[in-house]
């Protein structure tokens, strides 16, 4: 449907729409435009090369208004329009494929009320995701929404990916939490999801713009289910055997009717890497005592290297990577000496991880609430825990992972900063086949990185796998190429023993290519709402494995 774009024009118009302030075409706002965090795209752009897409234009509207006189813009002059949130997004579903107008929600951004007597909130799609929730902290509520991008992500950008949480466990993800949305459709038209007329309305139309990532309109603002401030928060570490015996205790806990906010196992060498050092930690006990969650230090991780070709049996190697888990700074030629290993890494892990890191695998559970009824829900999951298996740790390593939450979001720099590259991959499954999905995906991406997994965002019926993953090559086209082969291997694999390839990063570009295979007829569907609301296929061309649409006659 894109026609040549005729920049001044466009411009012009759209300066007419909000005004010359909010409109650019800066070359530095339209490299910033130019993508999100997917990591394939930060391979390139470490090696100074130029973004293959740039929009044409930047825009920021304030009101609905203006959004839909850009989107009548758009149809005329048959020039596309990819919506942006945070810009926080790992799978290039921000890349502005075709150029066009890249709308950026973040001057929406206000929390417009909170009702009481509903526990529903109203929000603008563009508010930042820890203001918000701080917001309605002051107010006496919580969303309960709680991602490893909560400061850098917006509500809008959760709205659209199906994000979840870390305490998605007790609060469940955000499509579960959505009363109704406002959404600019393809069309320019305004409509309302849902709502306490939905009987009227027929189907929920929240379910089917909810993990949409814009290709079928643009969403404004959410009504949004609340519950309040929890008044007691309790933290927890244990450990297990291995990750069976883990499995098993969370399913048994979980099928018993217990919610715990969080709950998360960490395989061997996840537990190794990600070990928190002393339990005295000062700042863990502030936390614990204040129940508050500091920004966490940036830390540096990579592998050391090994002098010889058996490292499983050299103790200097194990000492170093006991260091590593401290969080000690290795150069960066050890780094890539061992990712070039890393099917000799995770062979290693794989056999003596646990005597490694002498206590098994790592379990974390926390939960919150109501005092009383934390209490007692308490007492039954950590007895419930033990009786699986389970060997309880004290408070210190369950508030030393509240300190460290967010930390992941700030660790992933200094590894491309170093040459070499990391991403997550985070699958889900039913309990009957979530080993077989573990062993498989962590098998596929073996063969060309190193890779580590934990559990988490656990329910009644099955549970998430998070994948981490690091690895380097000699250039950016070989990394990219190796890149590629983690991503094709690991996602087939999860097909393969029935998973599905995302749970709550969203599709983007990085997963189109396997939506038909695991959606298939459904596709269907999802062609005919594109058809239906976005008949000129204005909004984010490209993505989600929709077709495209052919041009419309004029």
């Amino acid at each position: 449907m894109h026609a040549a774009v005729d920049v001044d024009r466009l411009q012009r118009d759209l300066e007419a729409i909000v005004g010359p302030r909010r409109v650019s075409v800066r070359a530095v706002d339209l490299d910033t435009y130019a993508r999100d965090m997917w990591p394939r795209l930060l391979i390139s752009y470490r090696e100074g090369v130029a973004p293959a897409h740039r929009p044409h234009v930047v825009v920021w509207p304030e009101h609905v208004r203006e959004i839909v006189a850009i989107v009548k813009l758009a149809r005329e002059l048959r020039v596309p329009i990819v919506p942006y949130g945070g810009g926080s997004g790992v799978c290039g579903g921000a890349v502005p494929l075709h150029g066009g107008i890249t709308i950026d929600t973040k001057r929406m951004q206000q929390l417009r009320s909170v009702r009481s007597d509903e526990l529903i909130c109203d929000v603008d799609a563009g508010l930042n995701g820890e203001r918000f929730e701080r917001e309605l902290e002051r107010r006496g509520y919580t969303f309960g929404n709680f991602p490893s991008s909560i400061y850098c992500s917006t509500v809008g950008g959760w709205l659209a990916t199906r994000a979840a949480g870390q305490l998605s466990t007790k609060y469940g993800k955000v499509e579960d939490r959505v009363a109704g949305l406002t959404v600019v459709t393809g069309r320019g038209e305004i409509i309302e999801t849902d709502g306490p007329n939905r009987a009227l309305r027929g189907p929920s139309w929240s379910q089917l713009i909810l993990g949409s990532e814009g290709t079928l309109g643009l969403i404004t603002s959410a009504r949004l289910r609340v519950a309040p401030a929890p008044q007691l928060k309790v933290f927890r570490g244990f450990e297990v055997a291995d990750v069976a015996t883990g499995l098993q205790a969370i399913r048994r806990v979980l099928q018993k009717g217990l919610r715990p906010a969080v709950i998360r196992l960490y395989d061997e060498l996840d537990t190794l890497m990600n070990s928190m050092g002393s339990h005295d930690d000062p700042v863990a006990k502030q936390a614990r005592d204040a129940h508050a969650t500091p920004i966490p230090p940036i830390e540096t991780g990579a592998l050391p290297a090994w002098p010889g070709a058996a490292p499983e049996h050299d103790e200097g190697f194990i000492e170093r990577l006991v260091n590593l888990a401290k969080g000690k700074h290795l150069k960066r030629d050890a780094m890539h000496a061992a990712l070039g290993k890393s099917q000799l890494v995770n062979k290693l892990f794989g056999t003596v991880a646990e005597k490694l890191a002498r206590r098994g695998c790592r379990l974390i559970v926390g939960l919150e609430g109501s005092r009383i009824r934390t209490e007692v829900e308490a007492a039954l999951t950590f007895h419930e825990l033990e009786t699986s298996g389970a060997r309880d740790k004290g408070e210190d390593p369950g508030w030393a992972w509240v300190k460290h939450r967010y930390a992941v979001s700030y660790r992933m720099s200094p590894v491309f900063r170093d040459g070499a590259f990391v991403d997550t991959m985070e699958v889900a499954s039913s309990w009957d086949r979530l080993t077989d999905l573990y062993n498989s995906v962590r098998g596929a991406i073996g063969r060309h990185a190193v890779v580590m997994a934990h559990f988490s965002h656990a329910y009644p019926d099955g549970c998430s796998i998070y994948f981490t993953f690091a690895g380097t090559a000699s250039s950016a086209e070989a990394a990219e190429r190796v890149y590629d082969s983690i991503w094709r291997d690991g996602l087939e694999a999860a097909t393969r023993v029935g998973g599905t390839i995302s749970h709550h990063h969203g599709v983007g570009l990085l997963k189109a290519p396997y939506m038909a295979g695991e959606h298939r007829e459904a596709m269907a569907i999802f062609d005919a709402a594109k058809a239906s609301l976005d008949p000129d296929g204005v909004f984010n061309p490209g993505k989600m494995g929709l077709r495209p649409r052919p041009p419309r006659p004029r």
